[in-house]
């Protein structure tokens, strides 16, 4: 006899999603915050491009997308605000106190904690630096949520207003979306130059909105004594890059890649790696473009010798023209090249360094 009381087999259960229902108790979160992050007197880019990213996200919500800038009085702070509103915000919240003067783990986290907890964002944004990282895993941990680190892609679930956030997972060998339901705000962190920079409208304008900062210098543990600017900071600057020349271990042998340093040379571009590459000791690590390197957008990427496996491709394919020269012909990067050349890197990069060299001496003499 059967069981009236037995649950329903699952195959008997209606088909498609469950559908979610959030928390009554975090309906209240509404708005896309995105957190300006900024060194010495200058924003960095990634926080427009994240205003860009949260425009997008804040239009199909249809909530606001407000900026918030942390720092001491007179540190530009207020002009940070407009800059944010002439990305894409709608308003901005300023937090201006003498503990906030240098980036500390402490009371950066304090004061950001205290703002959600008192406005209650229902997705919060920061870039994937080395400050924007420790930041968002602290208050993370802190407001007990979700955050999904390095994303690639950003999405909203139209079903129930989540936030979909896609990353490479497995070595980036796979992308994963990542979805934070019953838990507010929504966290993400995303690497510089991963999304498009908005074009900047000066014409724009919103609310500024001031909250004070409950902390005393008296409480924070650190003190900063000094700041040592990176002395190597000049020398490969990969995300900001207009031309990238790229090699892979199709270059063979680490002095065949001097080939692709002296097209860079002529071309006054930057040199960028694989990782296999860089794993070899052939290049230092600063020069690695992919999923675990830099993510580049230049206008020119010139790929030597890389096959395009996505770890590699993850961190390039923004990448306005892209020009790819490999022997193998099925190599997977003429998939998304803009321009392959089926060939010998080796004879094709001297090839191309004369060239190049020889019209824009050219140029020159002509100018």
């Amino acid at each position: 006899m059967s069981n009236p009381t037995a649950p329903t087999p699952p195959a008997a259960r209606p088909a498609g999603r469950r559908k979610f229902e959030l928390d009554p108790r975090l309906k209240a979160y509404k708005g896309v915050w995105v957190f300006i992050e900024h060194e010495r007197g200058a924003v960095h880019p990634v926080s427009f491009e994240l205003l860009g990213e949260g425009r997008k996200l804040a239009d199909q919500l249809g909530v606001e997308l407000a900026g918030v800038v942390l720092g001491a009085a007179g540190e530009h702070t207020r002009r940070f605000c407009q800059d944010a509103f002439c990305h894409g915000a709608d308003l901005c919240f300023l937090l201006e106190d003498p503990v906030l003067a240098q980036y500390r783990n402490q009371p950066y986290s304090r004061a950001l904690t205290d703002l959600v907890n008192k406005h209650q964002p229902e997705i919060l944004l920061l870039g994937a630096t080395t400050l924007g990282r420790d930041l968002a895993g602290s208050v993370a941990t802190t407001l007990q949520t979700g955050l999904t680190a390095d994303c690639t892609g950003l999405a909203i679930d139209p079903e129930n207003r989540s936030l979909a956030a896609t990353r490479p997972t497995f070595g980036g060998s796979l992308l994963c979306t990542i979805v934070t339901l019953n838990y507010r705000p929504q966290m993400a962190t995303v690497r510089p130059r991963v999304m498009s920079m908005p074009a900047r409208n000066d014409t724009r304008s919103g609310r500024v909105i001031e909250e004070p900062l409950a902390l005393l210098e008296t409480d924070v543990v650190t003190k900063l004594l000094e700041f040592i600017a990176d002395d190597k900071r000049a020398e490969v600057n990969l995300p900001f890059a207009d031309i990238i020349v790229a090699g892979g271990r199709g270059m063979k042998r680490p002095d065949n890649f001097q080939l692709v340093r002296d097209l860079a040379e002529v071309l006054g571009a930057e040199v960028g790696a694989t990782r296999p590459v860089v794993q070899s000791g052939w290049v230092s690590a600063d020069h690695q473009v992919g999923q675990s390197g830099k993510t580049v957008r230049p206008k020119l990427y010139i790929a030597a010798g890389i096959s395009g496996a996505v770890q590699h491709r993850v961190g390039m394919e923004g990448s306005d023209v892209i020009v790819a020269i490999n022997q193998d012909a099925s190599a997977p990067i003429f998939d998304f090249a803009t321009y392959g050349i089926v060939g010998n890197a080796m004879q094709i990069l001297p090839a191309l360094t004369a060239a190049f060299r020889q019209h824009l001496a050219t140029e020159k003499l002509a100018v």
